[in-house]
């Protein structure tokens, strides 16, 4: 499949790239938000949704700097697929405190079967826009992305 994608001049729509694998575009505000996670340390998390209606990954929520795991872990639908980065803080074995950029393909058993392919064929491109991901982990269920799945990962 080829996606090709129209940028009018005069519009006052932001500006998205395209997939070419699903068809998907990537709205810039995710990649904006990703920076400051990762520049600024303004979010704790960073939730992302696939709107299929205008086709374009775009950002859901935001976490607080100060908002706990427990906090990203409601952040995700029981029923539906979602992308999530979650910036872990961590303190090494050798008491080293260190913070690891962690991309999550949640992808729930109990979700639709097609948005568990749109959400599959379009990860490896999303993923590629967010330069500075270090781990990566694929989550049917909450105990595959836990603290400690995290930091198993991290070391």
């Amino acid at each position: 499949m080829i996606a090709f994608l129209e940028i009018n001049q005069s519009s006052s729509y932001p500006l998205v790239s395209a997939n070419a694998a699903s068809g998907m575009a990537v709205d810039d505000d995710c990649k904006l938000k990703f920076l400051d996670l990762k520049a600024k340390r303004t979010y704790r998390f960073i939730v992302f949704k696939i709107e299929e209606k205008q086709k374009q990954v775009v950002v859901e929520k935001l976490g607080e700097p100060t908002d706990t795991y427990e906090d990203f872990a409601a952040s995700l639908p029981a029923n539906e697929c979602r992308y999530a980065v979650y910036d872990f803080d961590f303190v090494t074995d050798e008491n080293c405190q260190k913070s690891k950029i962690i991309f999550i393909a949640w992808s729930p058993d109990t979700s639709k079967v097609r948005s568990k392919m749109i959400y599959a064929s379009s990860k490896d491109r999303f993923k590629r826009e967010l330069d500075g991901i270090q781990v990566e982990l694929q989550a049917t269920d909450p105990t595959e992305m836990g603290l400690d799945v995290m930091r198993s990962r991290s070391n």
